[in-house]
């Protein structure tokens, strides 16, 4: 895997295989689970791990009507579960420089064991 790099005045963006068992839980549910998470480490950013879809319980999710725009990483699409609003999102054409994220789901909290 290509390790996607972003430099720009001080700006540091890094993707590289996580190397750890990531699992997201909420409200005792399991969401996800994979071994095969990616961690991407951004300036002023705590390390965030997108994690392949088949990983995750996409049945779970419905789709948001939220996007952003990093200017970093790209525009992002978010999903939702009940009572937990735009608790995920995605890359679906992330800018070159962090293209290993495509499609894979980041969760606002997960547990790295």
């Amino acid at each position: 895997m290509t390790e996607g790099l972003r430099k720009l005045k001080g700006h540091r963006i890094t993707v590289e295989p996580s190397g750890r068992h990531v699992r997201v839980v909420l409200g005792g549910q399991v969401l996800a689970e994979s071994d095969a998470a990616l961690v991407l480490r951004e300036t002023g950013c705590p390390d965030r791990y997108y994690i392949p879809p088949a990983d995750v319980r996409v049945d779970l999710l419905t789709p948001s009507g939220t996007h952003t725009h990093c200017p970093f990483k790209g525009d992002a699409s978010y999903w939702s579960l009940p009572g937990a609003a735009d608790l995920v999102w995605a890359y679906p054409d992330p800018k070159p420089e962090v293209a290993d994220i495509k499609d894979h789901l980041c969760f606002y909290e997960a547990e790295v064991s």
